[in-house]
């Protein structure tokens, strides 16, 4: 694999340990995952430790470690499966816990620290799209994909052709990356300052957490899901026209 002519999407799709890699240089793979790395980081000294890790990890993996698992081989119904089952589920019940911890260092320490009514008004929005938006997933595209699997063609669908959804869904995964950007910045790349309680280095973790959970998410979406969704509905047309 080309490193530098890769999109970013594709060298995550590949191993998803380079996620980890991407994240520790503060690279977004998930709603920008079009890019390559020359692209997303012009800094040409910075895409060159980038670039020096990814192959230590490609070399890792052809020297008998073991490699992360390959999204890219699995039917697209079952992808869309275990988002729901893994990441679906997840996020809901971190949602709850960073809720009750925001509101505890908010009454503690926001007289001393108001950024942090920013942070907790920040993820109190995240919390409400986010869970609207996996509920279009799972009420319309992801029983759409599954039809589509089984029937071998598009099923009628209510919204359309399926780049209608997956067009609103990739718009909303974008405005998630900002919104977490904001948070990352309002927080200091989630680092407590000194006064900070356990409750608030914990929250700061737990938001960090989140934020990585969201980006593989995303990813697994925008670099993997939805192309292939685009493709075979594409395709199946194609066959029948």
């Amino acid at each position: 694999m080309d490193i530098q002519q890769c999109t970013l999407g594709e060298i995550v799709a590949k191993d998803a340990r380079a996620a980890a890699v991407l994240e520790q240089y503060g690279i977004d793979f998930c709603c920008n995952g079009h890019r390559t790395l020359p692209q997303a980081c012009p800094n040409s000294e910075k895409a060159r430790m980038v670039a020096q890790a990814l192959d230590e990890l490609a070399t890792s993996a052809t020297s008998g470690t073991a490699a992360a698992v390959d999204y890219r081989g699995w039917p697209i119904d079952l992808l869309a499966d275990f988002i729901e089952k893994k990441y679906h589920r997840d996020t809901t019940k971190q949602i709850d816990v960073i809720q009750t911890h925001l509101d505890k260092i908010c009454r503690v320490h926001g007289d001393a620290h108001p950024e942090l009514w920013k942070v907790k008004s920040l993820f109190e929005e995240s919390a409400a799209d986010l869970t609207m938006h996996m509920k279009k997933e799972e009420l319309m595209l992801f029983p759409f994909i599954r039809k589509m699997v089984q029937n071998g063609k598009p099923p009628v669908a209510p919204f359309g052709a399926v780049d209608n959804p997956i067009r609103v869904l990739t718009h909303e995964h974008q405005a998630e990356g900002d919104r977490f950007r904001q948070i990352a910045e309002l927080t200091d790349e989630y680092i407590a300052p000194a006064d900070g309680c356990q409750t608030y280095r914990l929250a700061f973790h737990e938001l960090k957490e989140f934020e990585t959970m969201l980006h593989f998410h995303i990813h697994l979406e925008n670099n993997l899901l939805f192309p292939r969704a685009l493709e075979m509905a594409t395709s199946s047309e194609t066959c029948q026209s």
